[in-house]
């Protein structure tokens, strides 16, 4: 009877799966923080939560949305990297992280954004804010109304900085899809990941950029996103990590210490990557049917999947057998490229899982009398 306990303690303890131990100890994540969320990026999921709804203080957190807003005028090409910015003296004079505008200074966009993002610096955000809308408060409207766009109901933001403000709030839900949102944006990685960095290069004054997120460096995986404190918000935290297929988004509020918000950040992305995966179902760009088409340009089009369509579910889970279901729409055209004509349901025991968009990447018009004429001749013979 020994050798059998003893071989059943070996056994449990060498081959049982390591998640189910952790997953004992959910209750000891996030102890000392005030709220706090962990979350799937892809698919939203929510594998951990505290106080999610909570409005508070947020700090520096608050630049996430700068950096959408940013991002976005990137893209749309209203703004470049390599635009010079002129400080104003309202941003020369922000308090707080900083990294020393003096009032008339030129700077560019791209650094101004490597000040905002690695430094977390209140004078770079206010720059950046006044050359998007002229000024602050304009700029901070536009804030507002992104995040009535993305349907935030605990978020209201009196200034670009986070600075300490009545007014000034978020949740730990709101900021995490503050986070995903961002996210779509890729070029944030490229400034989120770098632990350390120069801006002022050409000039006498180089000055040395350290990232205030220190889990770049020392957490396998984590590339983003943005750390943040004042007296009011105390410690707060917004980590990206991605490994494998998995990418999560942490928040974490309320820490009364750096170390301590760093140490449960940590577990929190530990639990999600120890308990859960992340199974592709259907890659990106897979055609799901081929559609004929009358009267077109092209004779057929492909329907295909606008996006990997892929569900979360917890490593101790065994595979999972999925049905599908595709809905195409009534197809008009003419059809642009990227344009969604369907979706493509996923069932599990006859319910709907997941859902993901299908689309063509076709241009495809009417054709013409004449040409429709010449078609069927061509056919005809």
């Amino acid at each position: 009877m020994k050798k059998i306990f003893v071989f059943t303690c070996l056994f449990l303890l060498f081959f049982t799966n390591t998640s189910l131990v952790f997953a004992q100890n959910e209750d000891n994540l996030l102890k000392n923080a005030k709220a706090g969320i962990l979350v799937e990026v892809s698919t939203g999921e929510i594998l951990y939560e505290k106080n999610k709804d909570e409005r508070l203080s947020i700090a520096s957190l608050t630049k996430m949305m700068v950096q959408i807003l940013v991002l976005e005028k990137i893209e749309d090409k209203t703004i470049k990297w390599n635009d010079i910015v002129t400080a104003s003296a309202n941003a020369s004079g922000m308090g707080g992280t900083q990294i020393w505008l003096s009032a008339g200074e030129k700077m560019s966009v791209e650094d101004l954004f490597k000040g905002m993002s690695i430094a977390s610096a209140n004078d770079a955000t206010v720059a950046l804010a006044e050359y998007i809308a002229g000024t602050e408060q304009a700029f901070v409207k536009l804030m507002n109304e992104k995040a009535k766009k993305l349907g935030l109901k605990n978020t209201n933001f009196v200034n670009s900085t986070g600075l300490d403000e009545e007014g000034n709030y978020s949740s730990a839900y709101d900021l995490s899809i503050i986070a995903r949102e961002l996210l779509k944006h890729e070029e944030i990685l490229r400034f989120s990941s770098l632990y350390e960095d120069y801006i002022r290069t050409d000039t006498p004054n180089k000055y040395w950029l350290v990232n205030t997120n220190k889990l770049v460096r020392f957490y396998e995986g984590a590339d983003g996103l943005k750390t943040g404190f004042t007296d009011d918000a105390m410690y707060t935290m917004a980590v990206t990590a991605k490994r494998d297929d998995l990418r999560l988004v942490a928040i974490v509020l309320g820490e009364n210490e750096s170390k301590v918000r760093n140490n449960e950040t940590m577990e929190l992305l530990d639990y999600g990557f120890d308990n859960y995966k992340l199974d592709l179902i259907k890659p990106k760009g897979e055609v799901v049917k081929t559609v004929k088409l009358d009267k077109a340009t092209k004779d057929t089009v492909d329907i295909k999947l606008k996006d990997d369509l892929s569900i979360l579910n917890k490593k101790i889970d065994k595979s999972i057998k999925y049905d599908f279901e595709i809905k195409i729409d009534d197809i008009q055209l003419p059809l642009k490229s990227g344009e969604k004509v369907g979706h493509i349901d996923l069932l599990y025991n006859n319910k709907v899982v997941k859902s993901s968009d299908l689309i063509v990447e076709d241009n495809v018009s009417k054709i013409n009398y004449f040409k429709y004429i010449v078609k069927e001749l061509k056919n005809l013979f």
